[in-house]
């Protein structure tokens, strides 16, 4: 009981001191956002970028490991992706040029990085992000491409660990870069503006999310009054709003204190939930970046018309507002619907076939939150499934009850909506009985009837429960809810 009760206060503490943080108006964010393109081949070279279920350094040429003489070419479909990402971020794409940005680490083989400097792929782009019930502008800075370094994995925490081991099957791999303007205010925030990129590049079909390593976060994070940190290498969305949680309330303490805030690069330790400080902050001259002398300049225009795209991409957003306009759905259930493109393609095959407004509630109310008590993803209970299960409900065959009991059978042992019902006797109970099981609830409830005689409504939902109890759950709702007063 003792630990339960510092549980909760653990949990009322952090709640509070995220409420704090959200209503400062000081804090200044902004987010590096590095994402791998999911490109069949790695941006200078012919190697797989299908790397993670392989063994360590067996996705490796001579290029990617950096080996003198090897010369490196650019993946085209690399630059289109960008281009795609650019512009459903509306920004301005442009003419770029590769540099090589050079420092040490043990995972950048050749000593440097291929990237883009005074001339990314696209600038001054825009998101807008939910906050707080209003939508927020936040400015995108640049896009650009680079490689991916490879992989270091630390045996122990990255403070003790004695050695670390290399894999450079991800060293090369297409890394797209998004900078936000220091726009953002809140962890909070940051999440959401995560939240909603991710969603365009898997409408996009440029990004897999599902892959280890995918989308990796640096956040820039500062209080007015102090040097800012970056907190580096964030691997989940989560993460990034624990990890700048964390900062604030660290760099803030500091502030109280009288302590001067040093500019450095941090690491986020997701198991303890802290911050660790690993080295001062390199500036961009630290960095001697040059243009890179083996990779001519790069115009996208002519790439993207060698490369068109097949069909015409629907955005989260403008996919919402032709929701709600097409099939008459409320914001919230538009929104939820289009938060990712699986489900809103899944949610567009039942509408086609029942009422879109009863799919839409079913989808989101119902099935969603089965499959995610189950850890299961849409593929579990097929769009069909869901169309008989409606189709049975709008039909009168089964109750909403009877129905929500069908999708958890499904979901838990197999078969099909159809044959659980016969199964399970399902069937809506007749009128008869309904009728006979209405009058036997009346007769056994005096008490009942007279409170609900004397104007209180809760006796009419204990006799409807009654009902249902007499019928085990078959009786119709509506139905029994008018029987019952014409009773009385």
């Amino acid at each position: 009981m003792v630990a339960a009760g510092f549980i909760q206060l653990e949990a009322t503490a952090i709640q509070k001191r995220s409420h704090m943080i959200t209503e400062r108006t000081d804090v200044v964010i902004g987010l590096e956002v590095h994402v791998q393109l999911t490109t069949h081949s790695k941006l200078f070279c012919g190697c797989s970028t299908r790397y993670q279920d392989s063994e360590p350094n067996t996705h490796t040429c001579p290029i990617c490991l950096g080996l003198p003489g090897s010369l490196p070419v650019i993946n085209e479909m690399a630059v289109v992706y960008a281009e795609r990402v650019a512009k459903a971020l509306s920004c301005s794409v442009q003419r770029t040029q590769f540099y090589r940005k050079n420092y040490y680490y043990p995972d950048l083989p050749k000593g440097f990085q291929i990237s883009q400097y005074d001339f990314p792929l696209a600038i001054n782009g825009y998101l807008m992000v939910d906050s707080e019930g209003q939508e927020r502008r936040i400015r995108i800075r640049r896009v650009h491409l680079e490689e991916d370094p490879g992989k270091l994995t630390y045996r122990g925490t990255i403070e003790k660990a004695q050695y670390s081991l290399i894999d450079y099957n991800r060293s090369g791999v297409p890394l797209l870069e998004v900078v936000t303007e220091p726009d953002l205010r809140t962890p909070k925030e940051a999440r959401r503006f995560l939240n909603k990129l991710r969603n365009i590049l898997e409408y996009l079909d440029v990004f897999d999310g599902n892959l280890e390593g995918s989308l990796r976060v640096d956040a820039n994070v500062s209080i007015a009054g102090g040097q800012r940190a970056e907190v580096k290498n964030i691997s989940s969305y989560k993460g990034v709003e624990k990890a700048l949680l964390f900062e604030i309330t660290r760099q803030r303490n500091l502030l109280r204190r009288g302590i001067h805030i040093t500019q450095e690069t941090r690491h986020f330790d997701e198991a303890r939930g802290i911050t660790i400080s690993l080295r001062s902050k390199e500036q961009e001259h630290d960095y001697r970046y040059f243009p890179e002398p083996d990779l001519a300049q790069v115009d996208p225009e002519p790439l993207v018309k060698k490369f068109p795209q097949q069909v015409e991409i629907e955005l989260p957003d403008t996919k919402r507002r032709r929701f709600i306009e097409q099939y008459r759905i409320s914001d919230y259930l538009a929104k939820v619907l289009t938060a990712s493109k699986p489900l809103a393609d899944y949610y567009e095959t039942v509408a086609a076939l029942v009422d879109p407004s009863a799919a839409a509630s079913w989808v989101v109310d119902v099935l969603q939150g089965e499959l995610n008590y189950r850890g299961l993803t849409l593929d579990a209970f097929s769009p069909a499934y869901l169309v008989d299960v409606i189709t049975n409900v709008t039909d009168g065959h089964i109750t909403e009850k009877a129905a929500v009991k069908v999708i958890r059978i499904v979901l838990d042992r197999g078969g099909t909506p159809c044959e659980i019902i016969d199964e399970q006797a399902l069937h809506t109970a007749p009128a008869e009985q309904i009728t006979t099981a209405v009058k036997q609830a009346i007769e056994e409830n005096p008490q009942a009837v007279a409170d609900y005689q004397s104007g209180k409504k809760g006796a009419l939902n204990f006799l409807v429960g009654q009902v249902m109890k007499k019928t085990r759950g078959r009786a119709d709702p509506a139905l029994t809810n008018r029987l019952i007063q014409e009773q009385l």
